[in-house]
Parts: structure tokens; sequence; C-alpha cells
């Protein structure tokens, strides 16, 4: 395991994999990483597709107008979806756990690239969310955040640096003009 600040600036999107496939026994820590992700009220409102058909694949890579294209080369992609009925935070919920997942890649040596979902459209306007249920049979009550596509890296990016972060958009006590 790398030192965690480490993790944090070696993780970028990854949107280039190799054939290999992802062996199950890091199947099963992505998935414990959202499984483990906290949620509000412990109310674990989240729930997991996880999607290993190629044919299933090549479908979810459409299912935004622009930017989920990569999930037809991914080994796997794993849906994050919650029960809106469940929760008032399911966004939250689901949000968080999609990030956890996205950590534990990295940590595995893993690439991963978040697929926005919710609130976007395929190019034929249909909302992505319907689209991606309607694939995969999930239930109405179940809204479609995410989709996080995993593989192996088919090359490396170079971690952020620090010199590059915004300092400028951090405030202490109070918001402030900076203008």
């Amino acid at each position: 395991m790398k030192d965690f600040s480490e993790l944090l600036a070696g993780r970028r999107s990854c949107r280039k994999y190799t054939d290999e496939p992802v062996s199950e026994d890091d199947i099963l820590l992505l998935l414990k990483a959202g499984l483990m992700s906290p949620t509000s009220h412990n109310g674990k409102s989240w729930r997991f597709v996880v999607v290993d058909d190629k044919e299933t694949l090549k479908l979810l890579s459409t299912s935004k107008e622009a930017g989920a294209s990569m999930l037809s080369d991914a080994a796997l992609a794993i849906v994050v979806c919650a029960d809106s009925l469940s929760s008032d935070v399911w966004v939250e919920d689901a949000s968080v756990a999609s990030a956890m997942i996205l950590m534990q890649a990295e940590d595995l040596g893993l690439g991963a690239c978040w697929v926005q979902i919710r609130e976007r459209n395929t190019m034929h306007g249909t909302p992505s969310g319907d689209y991606v249920r309607n694939i995969l049979g999930i239930p109405m009550q179940f809204e479609v955040v995410s989709i996080i596509s995993i593989g192996h890296k088919a090359g490396t990016k170079p971690p952020v640096r620090e010199e590059d972060l915004q300092w400028e958009k951090v405030y202490i006590n109070r918001y402030e003009d900076r203008e």
C-alpha cells in the first residue's frame, strides 16, 4: 500500500486499458471499498452492479453523449446506483462509494475512470440513467450515479504536482473575495 498522499497524487483517470483481466481477488477488494464507504445515518442506500460481459460493456460505452467510450475496452465496470426512496442524500452516498472504489483501484495498481451518468444524456437525448437502468434491469427506484471503468493501465500519467494545487481556492474561517 502506498502512502495515502502518494495514492491521492497518483490517482489519475485512466481511459486506455490492456486486455489483461482483473483478478477475482481485486474485484472483491474493489467491491469491499464500495461496501465499506460511509453513508448518511449508515443507510447504505447504494447498490453496485459489476459488469464484465464485453457486449454489455460496449452498450454501456454509449451511455452518454461523450466520455464513456473507454468502457468498451475496460476489463470491467462497476455501476454505482442508489435507492432514491430510502435516502435524501443518495447522491452523496453513491458519490463517496464511487470515490472509494477509484482509490482502491489506484492502490491495486489498476486504472479507473469515473463516468458521470446522473444528469447526463445519450447522444439521442435519452437520460443516461434510464439507458443504463434498461440495459442492466435496475429497478426504477435506483438512480444510476456513475459507472467506474476498471482495467490494467495501458500507459501512465504523471502524478498531480503539489505546485499545481490551487491554494487560492482555500479560505480560512470565512470566504473572502480576493479580487
